[in-house]
């Protein structure tokens, strides 16, 4: 009897044997197969992290940098869905819904093609073709590219498999509230709103009291060990509200940082970061200090008891930074402790630089949003980065947070479109990896990491079809033989991206940088040329001792606009009064 069980159990295992090898990819197959992990932070700015010359404290940062390499002329859009979408498509954001961003919606744009406001299904996008791969794909924290009220698809219409988190561009960290009111309720200025919360498309009752960082963390590494346990490989969609307004963080965080910025104020902090960036190679030891802004205020000009709310507001913003570092770094353990570092794909970026609207700006601002912060929330010294608070850093901290480059977010300033972004590739570490550590001024456009991470994964992009319809084909470019040392570059001279949101535009080739902005966005509306490798301050414009690059980087532009039919902006018009609109 043992031995018919013996023969029995034999041919039971090489029945199943023989019944997996007619499946696709066996489960050995999947665990061979490259994980991804990107994390997205959110209004962080080029000189916010430890890593990038910052005065906060950022060691885990330090791991990813230590292990991969650190881009120091990478460019996000400035703003945060029109970042997403490019890199969630490789496509230009024209191309895929986000002409427009949702919080401003310029008139004459509306009903327009490529001005929608969210991801439209003009692309494929990376979540699609991992799924298309038997990858679990993970979402974790703010979607920002539709779904809801903003019209388009949420995440699970992507191909994720699981998600978690919001919708919107951002929300209270502490609990369930929504950072903005929704102004078309008649009584929005006397009350608060919630936030919509999903747990794989479910709603969610989102626990108070916990912060968003540690929320989020949590449930991404329990969507990671729940694909382990399944034996599939997995791409995960980290994004963090971290540092978006409201600026709120763990009461511990905060004082070690408060001295610090009561001691510099706005603008010693943007010297003293200006000054590390040069010193450490981030910028060109070359470089010149960033101009000064007419729209930002003088500390000098504050009360005692104004620079420190003010000191304590960017403290707060300064453990939220820090706050996120400490929850990457619980990932990175995991990831290791599970063995699966070794084989995971790690990209780190800002979706675009720090927020500068602060409510009382007549030139910035939103009164009524002020006013309706002023109703709802304790605006006292000790209630900052409390749930009851709602702060933001303002054009000052936010000018200064810069360091060596000018404008911030919602402009296309360095200031606005240059953030941090690090990338690991599977298996790098410092004693293994040739480029460990380096840092790297390569020009690098957001839509060039889609195309990076499907090089790494192995899987062929689709072109300009996907299922039998018409998508638009990427232009992004792998950086693979960049990071694997088989190139010097990841763009060539002739090589270009392009760019428009809110009437303003720039085209980078090479090291050049073509940029015009409005008068109502506060630039002359003129065209002017930048070598932003040796100027990254934008202070010295090229267009009149270079003729030649100006007139053709200029005619490149212009047939891009032809091409995508892009809306002309009334030279006047100010985003940030459309957005206190409610636009």
């Amino acid at each position: 009897m043992r031995h018919i069980l013996s023969l029995l159990l034999i041919a039971t295992v090489l029945y199943g044997c023989n019944s997996s090898s007619t499946n696709t990819e066996s489960s050995s197959d999947k665990k061979d197969k490259t994980n991804v992990l990107i994390l997205i932070g959110d209004d962080i700015a080029f000189g916010d992290l430890g890593v990038y010359a910052s005065e906060i404290k950022t060691p885990n940062f330090h791991r990813l940098a230590e292990s991969g390499v650190r881009f120091t002329n990478f460019h996000a859009s400035p703003v945060c869905s029109v970042t997403r979408s490019m890199l969630m498509t490789g496509c230009n954001n024209i191309e895929v819904g986000l002409g427009s961003f949702d919080y401003s919606f310029y008139p004459a744009s509306k009903g327009k093609a490529g001005y929608e406001g969210y991801l439209t299904r003009n692309a494929v996008a990376l979540s699609q073709l991992f799924n298309d791969e038997g990858y679990e794909v993970l979402k974790v924290g703010k979607w920002h590219l539709g779904g809801e009220a903003a019209g388009g698809y949420t995440p699970l219409e992507w191909g994720f498999t699981k998600e978690f988190g919001i919708l919107s561009g951002g929300s209270n960290h502490w609990n369930d509230l929504r950072m903005t009111p929704i102004f078309s309720d008649p009584d929005f200025m006397h009350k608060k709103f919630k936030e919509h919360w999903t747990l794989n498309g479910e709603k969610y009752n989102r626990p108070e009291g916990v912060y968003s960082g540690e929320l989020y963390t949590k449930q991404m590494i329990d969507f990671i060990k729940e694909a382990k346990a399944e034996g599939k490989p997995w791409f995960s969609w980290m994004a963090f509200t971290t540092a978006h307004f409201p600026i709120q963080a763990p009461p511990e965080l905060v004082e070690k940082h408060y001295k610090f910025y009561l001691e510099k104020g706005y603008e010693g902090l943007k010297q003293y970061r200006y000054e590390r960036l040069k010193a450490k190679g981030l910028i060109s030891h070359s470089a010149q200090p960033a101009p000064e802004n007419d729209l930002v205020k003088k500390w000098s000009q504050l009360s005692q008891k104004e620079k420190e709310y003010q000191a304590k507001v960017f403290a707060t913003y300064a453990a939220e930074i820090e706050d996120q570092d400490n929850r990457i770094g619980q990932i990175l353990d995991y990831l290791k402790e599970s063995g699966q570092m070794d084989n995971t794909l790690i990209v780190y970026l800002s979706d675009n630089g720090p927020e500068g609207m602060e409510a009382e700006n007549p030139n910035t601002g939103n009164q009524v949003f002020g006013q309706w912060i002023a109703n709802n929330y304790d605006t006292s010294f000790e209630g900052i980065g409390t749930a009851n608070s709602s702060n933001y850093i303002g054009t000052a901290w936010a000018n200064a947070a810069t360091g060596g480059l000018s404008w911030w977010k919602w402009f296309i300033g360095e200031g606005g479109v240059r953030v941090p972004m690090i990338i690991v590739p599977p298996g790098a570490s410092k004693d293994n990896y040739s480029r460990a550590g380096q840092m790297s001024n390569v020009v690098m456009s957001v839509k060039d990491l889609p195309m990076t991470i499907l090089d790494y994964a192995g899987i062929q992009h689709p072109g300009d079809t996907y299922k039998g319809k018409k998508v638009v084909t990427p232009t992004g470019i792998s950086a693979r033989p960049f990071l694997d040392g088989k190139s010097d570059i990841v763009r060539n001279d002739k090589q270009w991206y392009a760019f428009e949101l809110f009437g303003n535009a720039y085209i980078m080739q090479g090291n050049y940088k073509l940029i015009k902005v409005r008068k109502g966005m506060f630039g002359d509306g003129q065209w002017h040329l930048y070598d932003v490798v040796k100027d990254p301050s934008e202070s010295m414009p090229l267009e009149d001792k270079m003729k030649g690059k100006f007139d053709q980087m200029l005619a490149t532009y212009k047939q891009y606009e032809k091409d995508h039919q892009l809306v002309q902006v009334d030279e006047s018009w100010n985003a940030f009064k459309a957005a206190s609109e409610g636009n």
